[in-house]
């Protein structure tokens, strides 16, 4: 076993899959502790099904960098529903339901009205599930991903007790002069680009349970926000990292074996805690 993984790694491809695989789940393990304690946590999913949409435009306009599209589009959409989230008619969960939907049903038809792939399931079935775009990176898509995970950890660390504040108490904060909108729309923002670099790890079906698993996995050890978020980056880079080899090594579809590996994980921590009395409500 230990050979054929020294063999596989000798090609480029599984490197990039582990590098980028690596910066997506620490990435999205930072922002989740914040959407879920924000219950905000299917944001990604919404944000995910509209990145789905934007990808099946591009598609049909033979764009060889769906970024251009994808990108903006789900940022874009990431300011919408925060804002429609604070409407007193629309409530969060139902703006993320009501866009979600939409964006991913329009994709699909879309795809099936203009497509001119000869194998439209296959493609629809990897931008869903991520079965095998995780494996056929360029190294062009390696460093975007790179420059990208840097520029959302370090903004994560430079605001980090502004984030901590509106994500406990945001009433408080905006008492205390804190501009709770403008760190709210930068969460947003920072999810949307987490959520486009997570389509090619787990599919737009799965990227949820990137941002959901590891912190809910650290919440059952640890009580104050940062031990959870810590716990939460290594307990999500540790399932990423275990997720992809396995997926190699066994030849199981990758977004699904990461998510596999997740839901273990989050057993583990949930029996750990029930023994040692830390679990957290």
């Amino acid at each position: 076993m230990l050979d054929k993984l020294t063999l596989y790694l000798q090609y480029p491809f599984v490197r990039y899959a582990l590098i980028v695989g690596i910066l997506i789940a620490l990435c999205s393990s930072l922002l989740g502790v914040t959407l879920v304690l924000k219950r905000f946590s299917f944001i990604g999913d919404g944000l995910s099904h509209v990145a789905f949409g934007a990808m099946a435009i591009a598609a049909v306009f033979n764009l060889s960098n769906e970024m251009l599209i994808v990108l903006p589009v789900t940022v874009l959409s990431a300011v919408l529903l925060l804002r429609t989230g604070q409407n007193t008619r629309i409530k969060g969960d139902s703006a993320i339901a009501m866009i979600s939907v939409g964006a991913m049903a329009l994709g699909y038809l879309i795809m099936n009205v203009f497509s001119t792939s000869s194998n439209l399931s296959g493609d629809v079935c990897s931008t869903l599930f991520g079965s095998t775009s995780i494996l056929t990176l360029t190294q062009r898509e390696v460093i975007l991903c790179a420059v990208l995970s840097a520029l959302v950890v370090l903004i994560f660390i430079l605001f980090y007790n502004k984030i901590f504040a509106v994500t406990f108490d945001e009433a408080f904060a905006k008492a205390t002069g804190t501009p709770a909108d403008k760190y709210n729309l930068l969460i947003a923002v920072i999810t949307a680009v987490i959520i486009v670099l997570a389509m090619n790890l787990v599919g737009s079906l799965l990227i949820s349970a990137l941002v959901i698993f590891p912190a809910l996995s650290a919440m059952r050890l640890f009580g104050s926000f940062k031990g959870v978020t810590i716990c939460s980056a290594v307990i999500s880079v540790i399932c990423a990292a275990a997720g992809i080899i396995i997926s190699i090594l066994a030849g199981t579809p990758v977004g699904s074996t990461i998510v596999a590996v997740d839901i273990a994980a989050f057993a583990l921590c949930f029996i750990i805690g029930k023994v040692t009395g830390a679990t957290r409500e």
